[in-house]
């Protein structure tokens, strides 16, 4: 009987980790369709390195300025792109 629960609880800690992990990757791959949909991938020809150069300078210029005016202003301008695409 011991052996049974305990199989069972290993399927079920199996079960949650597997959605997580697929939770994790449908969420990456939403963020990548957001990179091709703002225009990195073909304004860097497709150059990975070039994409996180970028990506990661602007994570360095919204941490050096006014963050929350920084964050306000992309917020407004991404929600009115997916309204326009809609």
């Amino acid at each position: 009987m011991v052996l049974r629960l305990e199989a069972a609880r290993r399927r079920t800690d199996t079960r949650d980790w597997v959605v997580q992990r697929r939770e994790r990757t449908r969420h990456l791959i939403e963020l990548g369709g957001l990179v091709q949909k703002a225009g990195l991938v073909d304004l860097t020809d497709d150059d990975r390195a070039t994409i996180y150069g970028a990506l990661l300078e602007t994570v360095g210029k919204a941490r050096n300025k006014a963050n929350g005016d920084t964050l306000a202003l992309w917020r407004r301008r991404g929600r009115r792109a997916f309204a326009i695409e809609k």
